[in-house]
């Protein structure tokens, strides 16, 4: 479901960072298992992010078997924090293996169970957070999370264009009219868009209408893996 062209995502992992050897193991497992994860595009960009927010504390809301997390454990410095959650136990215990494969285990934090519920738990500031799990659940994570990223942090949003079961073309149809009715304009249609809607791209639409819609935070939408919409604290 890469949002990008097959050349075009080529390219983008040819210019990007090179993965080391644990990654690719990575990658070989997510191909051989059919499991969903954001990818090499987006795993570079999201060690960039760390970079560019000096980020020390980390927190996922969906970790799988630690894909993103590794990426994002190579930014962070050696007293960094980044927190995996996960309810499936093989596949966190999976997530430990790899991690200490690369020598980021002494960073990572292991959280079985549900996210909404773990990060209650923790007091932040959290400088990235990583929003990767079920769909419908997206707004309950940032309003979660929001209080605990501080101004120069950032959340990230995986699956915002495809997904398996997201209808693209309805969520475009939403977003747009959100936006025009944002910008004072005339919507096509209503305004809660078309009724034969799925819950994950209810969802999605959800996220992306209280992001942007909430002042302290600029939210832009990048087209890698499956789309990402990244939103910056400002205020």
């Amino acid at each position: 479901m890469n949002v990008l062209t097959d050349d075009v995502a080529r390219f983008v992992r040819a210019v990007g960072p090179d993965p080391d050897e644990t990654l690719l193991e990575m990658d070989e497992h997510a191909a051989a298992e059919g499991f969903p994860h954001v990818g090499p595009e987006v795993g570079g960009f999201l060690r960039l992010l760390a970079r560019l927010t000096d980020a020390e504390r980390i927190f996922e809301f969906g970790s799988g078997y630690g894909y993103s997390a590794y990426w994002f454990a190579d930014a962070l410095p050696d007293d960094g924090e980044v927190v995996l959650t996960e309810v499936d136990e093989d596949e966190l215990e999976l997530a430990r293996e790899y991690m200490a494969k690369g020598g980021y285990d002494d960073v990572a934090r292991y959280e079985l169970g549900d996210a909404l519920e773990t990060v209650d738990r923790y007091d932040g500031p959290f400088d990235v957070v990583l929003i990767d799990h079920q769909k419908y659940r997206y707004v309950d994570a940032f309003e979660a999370v929001r209080s605990k990223v501080p101004v120069g942090g950032a959340i990230v949003a995986d699956n915002a264009m495809r997904a398996g079961p997201i209808q693209f073309e309805k969520l475009l149809e939403i977003v747009e009219n959100e936006a025009k009715a944002r910008r004072g304009q005339r919507p096509d249609e209503d305004i809660e868009g078309p009724d034969d809607v799925n819950e994950h791209t209810r969802g999605i639409a959800d996220y992306l209408e209280a992001v942007t819609a909430d002042p302290a935070f600029e939210t832009i939408a990048l087209p890698l893996g499956e789309g990402i919409a990244v939103s910056y604290r400002i205020a």
